[in-house]
């Protein structure tokens, strides 16, 4: 795609921020899906879902299309392999929020009630880190006018360190309500205990992958 193409004569790191954007998308999108969850109405999550799967398909069009379009002749201010990395992180992210909207479809939430609060704390969470992740991605291009170094490097490390703080605070919420399923198990059927057990899984990955995101912008200012 000429778009892609044109990104890259912007910026080098446009299009990356450009799928992540894409990505930011389908954030937003499950957030709504989260909000629903109290109507408990799976035929409107289910169309939910199907909207979100379709952001997710077009955030993998748009990786393909920064993969395919990927310049060899001009110079990279980072090597090209940190580069592809950063774009299949983010879209590991995409990824995970569509198995999220998968898995809610699956079959209304057992006793939601009891457990509503302690996980709309925890995606909550999860949520700031995607969120903090992004904005150290929109940096990258004041990154690369400071040579990678000085204030505005400084600036980047305490973010990603604020985006590591917050998906820890994510894995003490994740225990938490763990801890509540495990101690509440035997009202639910198998596989509704089941369901929650993979609900906050995946939920969980969300801050993983971000944090993940936000340590491999790390890791390119301590090459430099």
């Amino acid at each position: 795609m000429m778009t892609i193409a044109r990104l890259f004569g912007k910026s080098p790191f446009a299009p990356l921020q450009s799928h992540m954007n894409k990505v930011g998308s389908c954030m937003e999108k499950l957030t709504k899906i989260l909000e629903s969850l109290a109507h408990q109405d799976l035929d409107k999550m289910e169309r939910l879902v199907e909207d979100l799967s379709q952001l997710e398909h077009e955030a993998d069009l748009t990786k393909n299309d920064i993969r395919n379009h990927l310049p060899k002749s001009i110079f990279m201010p980072i090597d090209r392999g940190h580069f592809l990395e950063i774009l299949s992180v983010q879209d590991s992210i995409a990824d995970r929020t569509e198995d999220v909207g998968i898995t809610l479809t699956m079959r209304p939430l057992e006793s939601f009630e009891m457990l509503q609060e302690s996980l709309m704390e925890f995606f909550k969470k999860c949520s700031e880190v995607f969120w903090d992740a992004k904005r150290i991605i929109e940096e990258i291009d004041e990154l690369l006018e400071s040579s990678f170094g000085g204030i505005e490097a400084e600036k980047v490390k305490t973010m990603v360190e604020e985006t590591a703080f917050k998906e820890h605070q994510a894995q003490k919420l994740k225990r938490q309500l763990l801890k509540k399923l495990f101690t509440e198990g035997e009202k639910f059927s198998p596989p509704g205990f089941y369901h929650w057990l993979r609900l906050v899984e995946d939920i969980g990955m969300l801050a993983q992958c971000s944090e993940k995101l936000a340590n491999r912008i790390r890791m390119v200012l301590e090459l430099k």
